[in-house]
């Protein structure tokens, strides 16, 4: 995502491990896939590092110019997956989620129909009170 013309990804890492099963995907998407060297071309401001870190599952992590990172887990993944967490870090802006206020709609009363009283239904039949000691 840009943010005043500026692309907010700077660095994108994958990690994966040479032996392990749960990296399988991760090692085909970049041996035999074009989609690597494809996003590499058409996002020459980012820099990619591959590097393998063996007996560890594998993760794609984006670092952005604001200082933040977001790491997403690719393990046991389609390359599809891949190709989409990929695009996904370089779409986002790498700020935190901030959540506005609170409740939308705030009052005295819970109930969006208001507090209930006998007294209301004066459409209705009239009824009788008695008390009882």
């Amino acid at each position: 995502m840009a943010t005043r013309g500026i692309q907010q990804l700077q660095k994108l890492r994958i990690r994966y491990c040479e032996i392990g099963g749960s990296s399988a995907t991760v090692r085909s998407y970049l041996q035999n896939s074009p989609h690597l060297l494809n996003f590499a071309k058409a996002n020459p401001q980012i820099q990619i590092i591959v590097k393998p870190r063996n007996g560890h599952h594998p993760y794609i992590q984006g670092e952005y110019i604001t200082g933040q990172s977001k790491q997403v887990c690719v393990k046991n993944t389609t390359e599809k997956r891949v190709k989409d967490v990929m695009d996904h870090l370089r779409n986002t802006s790498g700020r935190k989620i901030v959540r506005l206020g609170g409740l939308a709609v705030r009052g005295d009363c819970v109930s969006v129909q208001g507090v209930w009283t006998p007294m209301l239904d004066l459409q209705g039949e009239q009824f009788d009170m008695k008390v009882v000691e």
